[in-house]
């Protein structure tokens, strides 16, 4: 039988699932198919059974409220999903978008991010992948109060095409 262990990494010290002893030795290790984890295979110094465990590296992100939780991907999909309701884009795009905002958050090096830095990191993938849902998005992220708010939104979009189609 093979243990599956999920182990977020505070030290170097991993403890034997089985028995509980602090002496186990790496025989194995791979880097998971995103990049940001470790999987390896350990084995006890004394039971001599086997185990797995998956290291990874936890990106934080500093709500609004001060209080810090876990970036979650799942929680950046499920917001963009709410604003491209009714909009022509599969769950596929979502989870490309979901990765890229990952990936561009934990390229900063930083261990702790504001959520305010998510919402950023949102809006360009957002405005590539589709113009509506981008507006609706950045309504709700960036607090629209009016007409004015949407019609400086339109036109910003309107100038950063012209110039792509210049470029």
């Amino acid at each position: 039988m093979t243990l599956f262990c999920q182990a977020v990494r505070y030290s170097e010290v991993m403890h034997c699932p089985y028995c509980q002893n602090a002496d186990t030795k790496v025989i194995d290790t791979r880097i998971s198919d995103d990049g940001y984890s470790i999987r390896r295979r350990r084995v006890c110094q004394t039971c001599h059974k086997r185990f797995t465990t998956v290291e990874s590296t936890m990106l934080l992100v500093r709500k609004r409220s001060g209080n810090v939780e876990p970036f979650d991907r799942k929680k950046v999909i499920s917001g963009v999903r709410k604003a491209c309701q009714g909009r022509p884009i599969d769950e596929d795009d979502l989870k490309k978008l979901g990765q890229c905002v990952e990936e561009d958050l934990r390229s900063r090096g930083l261990a702790e991010v504001d959520s305010d830095d998510v919402g950023k990191a949102i809006l360009e993938p957002l405005r590539d992948l589709d113009e509506v849902a981008y507006l609706r998005f950045a309504s709700v992220y960036q607090n629209f109060d009016g007409l004015e708010d949407f019609q400086r939104a339109i036109d910003e979009l309107r100038k950063e095409k012209a110039a792509d189609k210049q470029a």
